[in-house]
């Protein structure tokens, strides 16, 4: 039985629209006037991580939020193959039915590795949605310092499929609330949201293959960094500097590869900045856009 959703839930929902694409429904939230800001979200939820973002990001520009196949509230079919193409393709057909408009890009773990697949697809397709910018919140920019945690590496593992649909809730709420800040952790009331989301639409009967993103062959991993670093779309990193999966030590590879990143460390928050520290991570989204204009 699936966990009800709570009013905020429900809001959210009735907020949206649905398009439906290669016989699958995308949800979207869309609102807003002014420049187009794309939200992608991370795993294993959905564009719902943006609503204590949304209002301080909202005045003045275009707020769009898509969840990708298999999460949230789009469709989540078995035997469908979630990979990130699949994730970037969707999101473009998004961006085509409002017309390919130029976006300021907002990405958060999972998200960050699909901006990547979008950054590749611009360069085999110019006359798609431009992308005027990037913001990157803690996500896998470079695969090798990733860090799973355990329930992450059984459902990518043979047994994933096994292991998705008898997930206990209290592993589910043991594993996310270790990805929080010390100081920030997420309430009964968030992982309620959290737990709702994944089970919606029967989703943990996919949660093995969509999750398994992160493990990320040499040659796809090369083509995913080679796209930031060549890439002149302006690029922002907000980390939340304590997140154990691509906090500090991811920011420290990156930082390897490109000593001069334009970053901002927001130091005791986790994995969720824009959760954990919303107004810190607007402001830092804000004034990377003002400068950049």
């Amino acid at each position: 039985m699936e966990h009800a959703l709570s009013p905020r839930l429900q809001d959210w929902q009735t907020r949206g629209r649905t398009l439906t694409w290669q016989g699958l429904r995308l949800f979207h939230v869309v609102e807003g006037q002014g420049p187009v800001v794309l939200l992608l979200h991370g795993y294993p939820t959905g564009s719902f991580d943006w609503h204590a973002l949304w209002p301080l990001l909202q005045p003045g520009y275009r707020l769009l939020a898509p969840d990708f196949p298999g999460l949230g509230f789009s469709d989540k079919p078995r035997g469908c193959r979630y990979t990130l193409e699949l994730h970037a393709a969707a999101v473009d057909a998004v961006l085509d039915s409002l017309g390919r408009p130029p976006v300021h890009v907002v990405a958060h773990d999972l998200g960050v590795r699909v901006a990547q697949v979008m950054l590749l697809r611009r360069q085999a397709d110019p006359t798609l949605s431009p992308l005027s910018s990037l913001v990157l919140l803690n996500g896998a920019l470079c695969p090798e310092a990733y860090r799973p945690r355990l329930i992450q590496r059984l459902l990518a593992s043979p047994v994933g499929p096994w292991v998705g649909p008898r997930i206990p809730r209290r592993a589910f709420d043991r594993t996310i609330t270790g990805l929080f800040g010390a100081t920030t952790p997420p309430s009964r009331e968030l992982l309620d949201d959290f737990w709702a989301l994944v089970e919606y639409g029967e989703g943990r009967r996919i949660t093995h293959s969509v999750g398994s993103f992160w493990r990320t062959p040499r040659a796809v991993r090369d083509r995913l960094v080679g796209a930031l670093l060549g890439s002149t779309v302006p690029l922002r990193l907000i980390n939340g500097s304590a997140d154990p999966n691509s906090g500090e030590p991811m920011m420290q590879r990156w930082l390897r590869l490109s000593p001069t990143a334009d970053l901002v460390r927001l130091a005791a928050i986790g994995h969720w900045p824009q959760l954990e520290a919303p107004v810190a991570t607007a402001d830092a989204i804000r004034s990377f856009w003002h400068a950049a204009a």
